[in-house]
């Protein structure tokens, strides 16, 4: 397998003379047949700003940086296939940040690019050729029509033609699971945060927060709009806000104002998970999904990436606990990282929390960060690293009964481990 990289213009090529390696954290690595798929439909290519690549040279069966005006490259993978390895590269610039994206490892054999990577979950429904760009336009028109006065719509519009996220885009087309942000403040201080960075976090943010309070009429409106077909899912908690558990009473009243409504769809909050008691209200109002952000269950790498502001990871696991007690269908965003996810201590925290807190789904998600601004915040590893290939099967088989996949799902309680097989 060839290396791939891009030359001062960012045009792509392959090198006979190279040989294609990865990394997995901060270690070099040979890249397995069976770590390989063709590059999927959706993902790009990209080059690495003030990188050179990192390459085993055939004629001397030697590892080292390609010379030259050259950079690494590496592929963003579409929503649904997850991370297995890096890109392999030395910083030029020490100084510099890499964007918030999540880099996959690229190679070129047999004639295609390749990545190393996996599917773990179908892709139709999050797929953005499935969102027409002209359909949605109209439907965003008439929604704001019909809605002049809700700042809401108006915030999502922009979410949707803007940002071409596709959970607000969902919102106007009325389809599968939409959004409805609900808080401009957050109780953590992630690291890498996509809608507020501080001054000197050497980020930019790629999008604007919320910065109002919604009204429960406003919220309501979006809600009983969405909650018209028994798989609808309809979900606070963003990018483009912040912990909305911290807006609980609004969120509990439109709940309730909803559910007197109609009892049609699903309730979902994506949450840190931090603020236990106003979550438990939330439950108790008729929340149906919990979707729990978090990296890691090793507290001292919680802490590190999200620096919480007023709860521990105990809440965040009391949280989960009390949703599964009451029927609530609880899963976590697992943000992954090839080199830390896959550590012997991070699986065995994990595989232990997923017991104790009755989850239902893990929803594995790439990390989009710069590696070595996320290696100067970690505790030293402790164990193995077992690869993140391996990790996902420990994953799989130390936790039968929790499905393992990258997106929300209505529950289906006559599958509970349905997840597509490696």
């Amino acid at each position: 397998m060839n290396l791939v990289y891009a030359n001062a213009n960012g045009t792509v090529y392959d090198h006979p003379q190279f040989g294609a390696l990865a990394r997995n954290g901060d270690v070099i690595t040979d890249i397995l047949e069976d770590e390989l798929i063709p590059l999927p439909a959706g993902a790009t290519l990209v080059s690495l700003p003030h990188t050179r690549p990192v390459a085993l040279d055939f004629a001397n069966d030697e590892w080292s940086a390609m010379p030259g005006d050259v950079s690494a490259v590496g592929a963003l993978l579409p929503q649904g296939y997850t991370r297995l390895l890096l890109p392999a590269y030395v910083k030029t610039n020490h100084t510099e940040r890499l964007p918030l994206f999540g880099y996959t490892a690229v190679v070129w054999k047999d004639g295609g690019f390749y990545v190393a990577a996996q599917q773990t979950d179908e892709t139709d429904r999050w797929n953005p050729d499935n969102c027409d760009r002209r359909e949605l336009a109209v439907q965003v028109g008439d929604l704001l029509a019909r809605y002049p006065d809700n700042r809401v719509y108006k915030h999502l519009s922009k979410c949707a033609l803007e940002y071409e996220c596709l959970t607000a885009s969902n919102t106007f087309l009325q389809r599968w699971e939409g959004a409805v942000p609900v808080s401009f403040t957050c109780n953590a201080g992630c690291y890498g945060c996509i809608s507020e960075q501080p001054d000197d976090s050497g980020f930019v943010a790629p999008q604007t927060r919320m910065n109002f309070k919604p009204t429960v009429e406003e919220l309501t409106q979006i809600m009983l709009e969405h909650l018209r077909h028994p798989d609808s899912i309809i979900s606070f908690g963003q990018g483009c806000e912040g912990e909305p558990s911290t807006q609980a009473q609004l969120i509990i009243e439109s709940i309730r104002a909803v559910r007197a409504q109609t009892d049609i769809g699903y309730i979902n909050i994506n949450t840190n998970g931090g603020l236990s008691d106003h979550l438990r209200a939330i439950v108790d109002a008729g929340l149906n999904l919990m979707r729990v952000s978090t990296i890691s269950a090793v507290e001292a790498h919680y802490n590190a990436y999200y620096k919480p502001r007023g709860y521990t990871l105990k809440n965040v696991e009391k949280s989960l606990t009390y949703a599964s007690q009451k029927g609530v269908f609880t899963s976590i965003n697992y943000l992954i990282f090839p080199g830390v996810t896959d550590r012997e201590e991070e699986l065995e925290a994990m595989i232990e929390f997923a017991r104790r807190s009755g989850l239902r789904r893990i929803q594995l998600r790439n990390l989009n960060i710069d590696p070595e601004g996320y290696y100067e915040l970690l505790p030293k590893p402790q164990g193995d690293i077992f690869g993140m290939k391996q990790a996902i099967e420990i994953l799989r088989a130390e936790l039968p009964d929790v499905q393992i996949g990258s997106f929300s799902v209505v529950p289906d309680p006559e599958s509970p481990t349905k997840h597509l097989q490696s």
